[in-house]
């Protein structure tokens, strides 16, 4: 079984489920929901550039959490699923907006300013701004690998990528946040 990316273990998420499940108890999902919100919004905030959509986002993830945990087979930690499912509705979102994502670049067809977006001169350095500055490929790559400790098989397999594509997106999307913050590139490794 994968390790939990909590650092508790799966037992508790086990139980809480079960509760859910069976009784369809408020509290048990409450518990579930407390465990799991704060990583998965900051997750959906970061891809989507703004804490609005990530309310909107996190929103949309537990209504299908909910829906979808009978099914849900623990093939994985529980929030490596949830995680998925943000990824998979961030992806749904950006094609409802009419953005079509290549792969081989992280970026999105009809966007090319995404290309170019960074900081103004003179402004505050913010990590935050210059993340919500990469193309959406980049971003999710370099949020779940550096800032969540995804590796890149459990990347590529969340995104449905290869892990060559993971590692590259997330070279590219560090040396691009480089760039954005000021710094002169320099080879990464992933």
């Amino acid at each position: 079984m994968p390790v939990e990316r909590d650092g508790r273990g799966g037992e508790e998420d086990r139980r809480l489920v079960r509760g859910f499940l069976r009784l369809r108890d408020e509290t048990s999902f409450s518990a579930l929901y407390s465990r799991h919100a704060g990583v998965l919004f900051a997750l959906a905030s970061r891809l989507s550039g703004s804490a609005s959509d990530g309310e909107d986002l996190l929103q949309d993830v537990w209504v299908r959490a909910a829906e979808g945990l009978p099914a849900f087979r623990w093939e994985s930690s529980l929030r490596t699923w949830l995680c998925g499912i943000l990824l998979r509705r961030w992806r749904e979102v950006c094609r409802q907006r009419g953005r079509r994502l290549r792969l081989e670049t992280g970026e999105f067809e009809d966007e090319p300013e995404a290309r170019t977006r960074a900081l103004e001169p003179g402004a505050f350095l913010d990590l935050e701004s210059a993340l919500r500055g990469l193309p959406d490929g980049y971003r999710e790559v370099l949020v779940l690998h550096d800032v969540n400790g995804y590796t890149h098989a459990e990347i590529a397999a969340l995104l449905e990528i290869e892990e060559g594509t993971s590692k590259s997106q997330l070279a590219r999307g560090r040396r691009r946040l480089r760039e954005a913050l000021g710094a002169a590139p320099k080879r990464e490794k992933a």
